[in-house]
């Protein structure tokens, strides 16, 4: 699944240049682009991620996994079908980017409870920013964030950032496994 998923990405979410042409979130221009929303939206990229992620977070005794809005969103809903298939059941939940000024002004949407376990999940890793976000506004919700879960490590520093803040992060995926001979002559 994991090599499928891989080919996947490389064909639909990412794109190489030998200069740095792709600008970034945070200004920095890159030679790398992986946007994974092609993937992660689409069904059998929900199947495989769903199954991976799953596999990835199955022994933790966690009973929700989610992120920032809305790059974890399809991660955390294919991950929660999944789980229900296989057991044990994951819940999906999603925090916002910006706090809701009505009702009960929380960060997070789903059926998530003070105290409950959970995974943080993130499509793509540069720095960090978003999944340490996802973890802070987990924390001020009540969840004990156990573990951090990225689809696409970009390997610029991201994983190590997130480590100060969730001590057990891991990708299914890093830039290198895209790399590799024919991800790039796919891209140029």
């Amino acid at each position: 699944m994991k090599q499928e998923l891989i080919e996947f990405i490389r064909q639909k979410s990412f794109r190489y240049s030998d200069e740095p042409v792709f600008r970034l979130v945070s200004g920095r221009m890159s030679r790398f682009y992986i946007n994974c929303k092609p993937v992660t939206l689409s069904p059998r990229g929900m199947f495989l991620i769903g199954h991976l992620v799953f596999d990835a977070i199955k022994d933790l005794n966690v009973t929700g996994a989610g992120g920032l809005t809305f790059g974890a969103d399809p991660i955390a809903v294919a991950t929660a079908f999944v789980s229900e298939l296989r057991q044990p059941r994951i819940k999906a939940f999603s925090i916002r980017k910006t706090q809701k000024d009505h009702g009960l002004a929380r960060w997070i949407e789903g059926d998530m409870e003070p105290g409950e376990r959970v995974v943080i999940l993130d499509d793509v890793a540069t720095t960090g920013g978003s999944t340490i976000t996802a973890a802070e506004r987990a924390r001020s919700e009540g969840l004990e964030v156990v573990k951090a879960v990225i689809l696409v490590d970009r390997q610029e520093g991201g994983l190590e950032n997130i480590r100060k803040y969730v001590k057990d992060v891991s990708a299914i995926i890093n830039r290198d496994d895209l790399t590799g001979s024919s991800g790039l002559s796919k891209n140029l």
